[in-house]
C-alpha cells in the first residue's frame, strides 16, 4: 500500500509504489471518460498551488485533476507577489499553511527545493519540477502512456534524445523506467549527456540512428536553453541535422516504435512536424494522461488507499 506522505522523485520510490500510482491512474482515466468526470474524494482539502516558474500544461493538469478530485484549489505564481519583494520560500509556504492548506503542489528554478519545502512544512508535498533534478509526474504520465501502448514494460527498449544534461524530465523517466525494467538509452550531442550519467542504469549512444534502431520508443526532448549557463551547441540548424526526429529517421526504428514528447515542442528542431502530427505519436495521451496521473497521486498522497478507491468512485 503507498504511504508516502510526499511525491519528491521517482529515485526514492519502489518499483511496487510506482506501479500503484499507475494502476490508480487506469481507474482514474475511467473516470474521466465520464459525462460527468467529478468524483468527491478529496473533498474538504484544500490545495496550494506554487508556481516559481513558468508554467502551461502542468499548471493546468494539476489544477484539473484537483477539481476532478473535488478539493479546494489555490492558485500561487511567483510573478506579481511577496517573493519579488524578497520573502523566502520558508515565509512563503508558512504564509500558506497558516490558511490551513493540507497539500502543496510545488514547482522552482532550484533543485532540491521541494524537499527542502517538504522537510519544514506539515503539509504534503508534491515536485511539479524542480530545476534540473527532478520531475515525477511526468515521467509517471510517461509510464502510464508506455504500459498502455506496449503493455510490461520488463525488457522494453526506451530512448530518450535531447537535452539530457539540463532535463528534469530525462533523469525521472530513467529512474522510473529502470526500477519497472525496461532498457533506457539516452542520446544527443556530448555537450549535452551528463559524464555519470550511466550511474543511473542508462546506456549512452552519440549516433541518433543507432540509438534508436530497435527502440521500441522514443520520447524527444527539447534543449533547455533558459537552464544553460552559456550556450554549449552551434544553433538550432547544426542541431537539427544531426538530432532532428523527422520522416527519414523515423524509417530506422520498428515499425510498431511510438513517439513521445513532454512539450513544449519547438518543432522542425527536436522534431519535425509530420511526425509530431503523425500517427506514431502519442503526444495527447501523454497530456490526457497527465490528469489521470496527478489525479492518483494526489489521492495516494491524501492518505487514499487503491483498494478501496473503487467504491468511491460509483
Amino acid at each position: 500500500m503507498f504511504q508516502q506522505k510526499h511525491l519528491l522523485d521517482l529515485e526514492s520510490l519502489s518499483a511496487e509504489e510506482i506501479t500503484e500510482i499507475l494502476d490508480t491512474a487506469d481507474s482514474f482515466r475511467q473516470v474521466l471518460e465520464r459525462p460527468i468526470p467529478k468524483v468527491p474524494v478529496l473533498r474538504a482539502k484544500t490545495i496550494a498551488n506554487l508556481f516559481f516558474e513558468p508554467s502551461t500544461r502542468t499548471r493546468i493538469s494539476f489544477e484539473l485533476a484537483e477539481k476532478r478530485l473535488s478539493a479546494d484549489v489555490v492558485n500561487f505564481s511567483a510573478s506579481g507577489s511577496s517573493v519579488q519583494k524578497g520573502e523566502t520560500l520558508r515565509d512563503t509556504a508558512d504564509n500558506i499553511l497558516a490558511m490551513k492548506v493540507d497539500m502543496i503542489v510545488m514547482r522552482h528554478p532550484d533543485s532540491g527545493a521541494a524537499r527542502y519545502l517538504a522537510q519544514r512544512v506539515s503539509a504534503s508535498v508534491i515536485n511539479a519540477g524542480d530545476g534540473m533534478h527532478a520531475h515525477p509526474t511526468q515521467a509517471l504520465l510517461d509510464l502510464l502512456t508506455l504500459r498502455q501502448r506496449l503493455g510490461d514494460l520488463q525488457g522494453r527498449k526506451v530512448t530518450i534524445v535531447g537535452d539530457i544534461a539540463h532535463s528534469r524530465v530525462a533523469r525521472s523517466n530513467i529512474w522510473g523506467l529502470t526500477k519497472l525494467g525496461a532498457e533506457v538509452t539516452v542520446c544527443g550531442p556530448a555537450p549535452m549527456i551528463p559524464a555519470d550519467i550511466e550511474t543511473l542504469g542508462c546506456q549512452v549512444e552519440f549516433d541518433f540512428g543507432s540509438a534508436i534502431g530497435d527502440a521500441d520508443a522514443v520520447n524527444v526532448l527539447r534543449i533547455q536553453l533558459e537552464r544553460q549557463k552559456h550556450q554549449i551547441f552551434p544553433g538550432n540548424r547544426e542541431y537539427a541535422r544531426a538530432f532532428r526526429l523527422d520522416r527519414e529517421m523515423l524509417r530506422r526504428t520498428p515499425e510498431h516504435c511510438i513517439i513521445m514528447h513532454p512539450g513544449p515542442m519547438n518543432r522542425d528542431v527536436e522534431i519535425s512536424t509530420e511526425v509530431a502530427d503523425g500517427p506514431r505519436q502519442v503526444i495527447l495521451d501523454q497530456v490526457t494522461n497527465g490528469v489521470a496521473v496527478r489525479m492518483a497521486v494526489l489521492y495516494l498522497v491524501s492518505g487514499g488507499v487503491r483498494e478501496t478507491l473503487g467504491e468511491n468512485l460509483e
